[in-house]
């Protein structure tokens, strides 16, 4: 049965390549993507490489919370239903490292983005008789301040990356206790994989981005999806397993999704 299936920062690297994958099977695909002629330009390529027309998109810069909103808005307004949220969207380096709220481009970009484009899409997963949102996590994971959270504190690339990625993760299993009809994992990809923004931060790759793009395919589609709910998958291990010790701190959690609140309502 074909699926409407919503995937963050597709324009590019693993996200778009899991794209093509989704929309091979015939799915109703929709990008995002913060260039307009960007996604564009990959809609059409991508219907050309698949022959799936049922693909679509919204843009959105997610280093602004209120383009975030703005985009939840057309998504509600446009769609019926949403099968599977795919929140891939991330940056490592980037020119500017703090937004123009002042807070670091990681912690709004990899974590505040998603976390509120879920929230609001919320009532779209519902509408689905059997809905799933994949986070993208890393193995790169790093206790969260909350000073980081509000901009009091500058960290380095790797640092402000490693605490968004603990964040989006410690977050996701707070989800899935608090939405138990929709389906949460979150997912390590895979360590270095050959990708722009690999490339751009590290200069090296270990591994082709199609075993992110793979993976994420089997999260979302095959065997690997019927017993994921509030559960981390290492794709460096090749299974599902342990996250940092924070992850499993209900105290810790609790004091990250209140005060994350309390943050993005500043910055709307």
């Amino acid at each position: 049965m074909n699926k409407t299936i919503l995937i963050t920062g597709s324009t590019d690297g693993i996200g778009k390549l899991a794209a093509i994958k989704l929309a091979q099977d015939g799915h109703q695909i929709y990008l995002h993507g913060r260039n307009s002629d960007k996604l564009t330009r990959v809609i059409a390529e991508l219907k050309t490489i698949t022959g799936n027309q049922s693909i679509d998109g919204f843009v959105s810069d997610f280093s602004s919370l209120t383009q975030v909103k703005i985009m939840a808005d057309n998504i509600n307004n446009k769609l019926s239903k949403i099968d599977i949220l795919i929140n891939n969207a991330g940056v490592f380096k980037s020119t500017e490292s703090q937004t123009e709220d002042g807070i670091d481009v990681r912690i709004v970009v990899n974590y505040y983005a998603s976390y509120l484009l879920t929230t609001l899409l919320i009532d779209k997963l519902k509408a689905s008789n059997q809905s799933k949102i994949i986070n993208l996590s890393s193995a790169a994971q790093s206790s969260v301040s909350m000073g980081l959270l509000d901009g009091s504190l500058t960290v380095s690339d790797q640092e402000a990356y490693a605490q968004s990625k603990l964040s989006l993760l410690m977050w996701s299993y707070h989800l899935a206790k608090q939405e138990p009809s929709i389906a949460v994992v979150a997912l390590n990809p895979g360590s270095l994989l050959d990708t722009n923004m690999v490339r751009e931060a590290y200069g090296k790759s270990w591994s082709s981005a199609d075993k992110g793009a793979d993976i994420i395919y089997d999260l979302a589609i095959t065997h690997l999806s019927e017993d994921i709910d509030g559960k981390y998958f290492d794709n460096d291990k090749g299974d599902f397993g342990l996250a940092h010790p924070d992850a499993s701190d209900d105290m810790k959690i609790s004091t990250l999704i209140n005060y994350t609140k309390s943050q993005i309502e500043k910055l709307l």
